[in-house]
């Protein structure tokens, strides 16, 4: 009755990265693109390869829609799938392989994604992705950012606006308060070990890793341009809560450093990206607003060196350029703390000034500006305003927040409606626990209710007699607290399951 595989494993694409190569060519598993491959994966360490079009276009319009794509496409392909695929926010760049330098571009320039090269200059097409992958790594630093809507009752679903605000809220306030395990540790290191098999220079990261890592490093290793960085902030834009659930220890490092370091005056910080229409008309829709971010939120405190980032791409295509304008006092950030770390910064030139994730602001204006760039201005406030306060504090009342086990997880994801995420915590809860851990009640009668709601009536048969047993043992065969439990177990569930389902959990 224990389903404990990994949810990252559950998805074919849930790698641990946020960009990814699709590469289609009919030969693409031919042994001449094998060197080509691991040159590739040094610059974009997940590729997926296709060698029909059709499958190709499927995956990046149903599949792929989390991540940031570079597609690479023989020219006998590339007239077939790029019209269709062209338009979609998550492709960044197209590239062109082609074996034939005279053949007929003209379909290609109405196109501005699409580069093209002939394959006796693959060397020259790997550098401009690479050159090109530096550039776009800047400027599509993702924020997914979160909206609480003080104006409408949308705080009433938890699918809707409001309720994924609340969610990435309760997902961080859970996992800074679960102690962190050597076998949680090591499992992140085996998903590790699985994403960069054959990436040698990302093996070699990891092995210093290993063996070089502590606490006070953390920040150290955050701003390094590696693996740990790239996966933990991926995770968290995500929202893939058993990676998030690996890395907790180092997310509660990172925390515990930023307190440690936190700024102890005001300060204005800065942040450029380029953001959708969609993405921007929603920020636009929540002026007065509470907005909150789901990852690591790095700024700079030099507004001249953030805007040179509008000079460093030629990746505008249906996008639009946003400059954040961003005021953040020390005195408000009692649960997300943010501070200066440039001295630890790999280019410590550029002042960098980071955020905790589930951080909130106050959304105070969009305007435009005479040089066409977005400008929009936010300030930092905490969990104690009113109308956040309130809800905020009900639901982690419901839910028991302060405690820290799996079993907090478990009820959280629960509470939210993600049944069978809730399920796989509390079974792994189980699994650790020792003999006669009063937590086995609650895991047990929680199970049994879970089953309920998802309507699974023989899994409820089977936790509500494991809870029955599981009593019966600690309270030494008495048989009238038998009596009780049994009679307790059928009312409580009464008007919950079928009649006949009753009649056999009473008759056990």
């Amino acid at each position: 009755m224990t389903t404990n595989v990994p949810l990252h494993e559950m998805h074919e694409n849930n790698h641990l990265e946020l960009f990814s190569l699709i590469w289609l060519d009919v030969n693409v598993d031919a042994q001449k693109n094998k060197d080509t491959e691991t040159k590739l994966r040094l610059i974009i360490n997940h590729i997926k390869k296709f060698d029909n079009a059709d499958e190709c276009k499927i995956y990046i319009e149903q599949i792929a829609k989390d991540d940031l794509l570079v597609v690479l496409v023989s020219g006998q392909l590339g007239r077939q799938i790029v019209p269709s695929i062209h338009q979609h926010r998550q492709v960044l760049g197209i590239y062109i392989n082609s074996e034939d330098n005279d053949s007929d571009k003209q379909w290609a320039y109405e196109f501005p994604k699409l580069k093209w090269c002939v394959d006796d200059e693959l060397d020259e097409l790997i550098s401009q992705i690479n050159e090109d992958h530096i550039s776009r790594k800047k400027m599509e630093k993702l924020l997914w950012i979160n909206v609480f809507t003080t104006t409408t009752d949308a705080g009433k679903s938890t699918t809707g606006v409001n309720g994924q605000f609340l969610f990435s809220q309760l997902v961080i306030n859970c996992l800074l308060r679960l102690k962190p395990n050597e076998m949680d540790k090591n499992e992140l290191i085996s998903c590790f070990e699985k994403e960069y098999r054959g990436n040698q220079l990302e093996l070699d990261h990891l092995r210093k890793f290993q063996k070089n890592y502590s606490p006070d490093k953390v920040l150290w290793w955050y701003t390094r341009e590696s693996f740990f960085y790239r996966t933990l902030n991926a995770s968290l834009y995500k929202q893939n809560i058993h990676m998030m659930f690996l890395y907790r220890s180092f997310i509660n490092d990172i925390y515990h450093q930023l307190q440690h370091y936190q700024s102890k005056f005001p300060v204005r910080v800065y942040r450029y990206q380029l953001m959708s229409i969609d993405e921007l008309s929603s920020l636009q829709k929540s002026i007065g607003q509470f907005v909150s971010v789901n990852s690591f939120l790095s700024t700079s405190t030099q507004r001249q060196i953030t805007y040179i980032y509008l000079n460093d791409s030629n990746q505008k295509i249906n996008l639009e350029p946003v400059f954040f304008e961003i005021d953040a006092d020390p005195k408000v950030a009692k649960e997300r703390p943010f501070a200066d770390i440039t001295q630890w910064n790999q280019f410590p030139l550029e002042s960098k000034v980071i955020f905790m994730p589930g951080s909130i602001f106050r959304l105070h204006s969009i305007d435009r500006d005479d040089r066409h760039i977005w400008i929009v201005k936010m300030s930092l406030c905490g969990d104690g305003e009113h109308s956040l306060k309130h809800v905020l504090g009900d639901i982690k009342k419901q839910i028991g927040i302060e405690e820290s086990n799996l079993c907090t997880l478990g009820k959280m994801l629960w509470k939210i409606g993600k049944l069978d995420l809730a399920k796989m915590y509390y079974n792994r809860c189980l699994s650790e626990l020792s003999d006669n851990d009063p937590l086995f009640l609650t895991a047990y009668e929680d199970l049994a209710d879970i089953t309920s709601q998802l309507h699974d009536y023989d899994e409820f048969v089977y936790w509500r007699q494991k809870l029955l047993n599981f009593k019966d043992r600690i309270s030494s065969n008495d048989t009238h607290k038998k009596g009780e439990i049994i009679r307790s177990l059928y009312h409580s569930n009464a008007k919950r399951i079928p009649v006949s389902i009753r009649m056999a959990t009473f008759l056990y």
